[in-house]
């Protein structure tokens, strides 16, 4: 499943990806009007697409109105208008290479101070220290909501095809929805979605069924799974290990590795068993691990910005690199790296000691390159993270009232869709 960085990728579906390059998921936060892609963010995929990546992963996409991991992200329920959607694949297929949607529900991992829902497997709230305050107390799924929630993953990954993208990435990592189901210490329920592995990876199983039944078979499906939550007692690296294997079955293309979450940010490079303060490729060892029995092809996102880097984890068995941060600052990183070149300069590092409030301000750092790109001006990777933070939550307190009355207000139905208010 290794190649070289410049070599195509064939997928089970059929696609062919262009290399071994991947822009991995980022929150970007930048929707428009109505929780849609609007003018810049196509402007920001246009640059990706332009700088020789051979597969771009978009931002999380939500497939509830009523539960998002921040106020101005982006919904793609059976009610959305779908020309953005289109409009937001073709600028992301600009460049020749390939575009996939990347599909979540943030379950718990939702402010405090967010309308609609806070849903989890159990009624365990993200403890962050004094920073728990942040996160809305959840209450257990029941039956229902869980089955609706699949129904809705479905829907997005259907209309995300209709909408001309090439695939789909359920997020099952950092977190999120699936995660917490995955997690032990998360998910203490006790019916069929609780207890063993096999009942704690069943909503992830369905979810990937229903996506892979609501889309054509030449239609990719990928998932993001962490290689662990680096939490004492929690999802690990063998736990991981046993899902792949649940997932090859189902019809999936990539399984891409990551880790952490809020509570132990080792996507960031600080989780809290301190086992990933590599500076780059954070998770790389365990990926190899999982490399020898996956009968999936892998992809590796995590802290990887060189060339050197890149080449090391391809080695390694894994069979596509994914960058996030890099592209940010770099956009035509893969292009460099084709013509021998590397990146001039990185981020800003954040030292701070105080690792949930450190990692917010890495993300702030990464959005606001990420807007100046979509302005069409040069990233600034020297600004401040503190700068940074402060500029981020004024944003998101501007975003919180246009999200807020936009929930509670009329949306127009599209053809063969129907609006849902129900919280169910």
């Amino acid at each position: 499943m290794s190649g070289e960085l410049f070599t195509p990728l064939p997928l089970r579906s059929g696609q062919v990806l262009r290399n071994r390059i991947a822009k991995a998921a980022m929150e970007e936060n930048m929707a428009g009007d109505g929780q849609l892609p609007d003018e810049e963010l196509l402007t920001l995929y246009r640059r990706w697409a332009a700088g020789g990546a051979g597969l771009l992963i978009t931002g999380n996409v939500m497939v509830h109105a009523e539960a998002l991991t921040g106020p101005a992200g982006v919904v793609l329920d059976e009610a959305a208008p779908l020309e953005p959607f289109s409009e937001w694949a073709r600028a992301g297929k600009s460049g020749g290479g390939a575009i996939w949607m990347q599909i979540n529900h943030p379950g718990r991992q939702i402010g405090s101070d967010m309308p609609g829902v806070v849903w989890g497997p159990s009624d365990v709230g993200v403890d962050l220290g004094r920073h728990s305050r942040r996160f809305g107390r959840p209450t257990a799924m029941t039956a229902e909501q869980i089955k609706a929630t699949v129904t809705r993953y479905a829907i997005t990954a259907h209309r995300a095809e209709a909408a001309g993208f090439d695939g789909v990435e359920i997020h099952a990592a950092h977190g999120y929805l699936l995660s917490q189901f995955l997690s032990p210490l998360v998910n203490r329920r006790t019916d069929r979605w609780g207890g063993p592995l096999e009942n704690r990876a069943r909503m992830l199983l369905d979810v990937v069924r229903a996506v892979r039944d609501a889309v054509s078979p030449s239609f990719a499906v990928a998932v993001k799974l962490n290689s662990a939550d680096f939490q004492r007692g929690g999802f690990d690296a063998d736990d991981a290990r046993q899902v792949i294997g649940m997932l090859e079955p189902l019809g999936v293309d990539l399984v891409e590795l990551s880790g952490g979450s809020y509570e132990s940010p080792a996507m960031s490079g600080r989780a809290a068993d301190s086992r990933t303060q590599a500076r780059e490729a954070y998770f790389l060892d365990l990926a190899k691990d999982l490399v020898r029995t996956s009968p999936l092809p892998l992809m590796l996102t995590g802290g990887i910005t060189r060339r050197e880097t890149a080449e090391t984890v391809l080695a390694g068995g894994v069979a596509i690199v994914g960058m996030g941060t890099a592209l940010a600052v770099t956009p035509d990183l893969p292009d460099r790296w084709r013509r021998g070149r590397e990146a001039d300069r990185g981020l800003r590092p954040v030292t701070w000691s105080d690792k949930a409030l450190a990692s917010a301000a890495s993300m702030a750092q990464v959005r606001h390159q990420m807007r100046r790109i979509a302005r069409g001006s040069r990233p600034t990777p020297g600004t401040h993270p503190a700068l940074a933070l402060l500029a981020e939550r004024r944003r998101q307190r501007r975003a919180l009232r246009r999200y807020s009355r936009w929930l509670t207000g009329p949306r127009t139905t599209p053809p063969g869709g129907a609006t849902t208010r129900s919280g169910g």
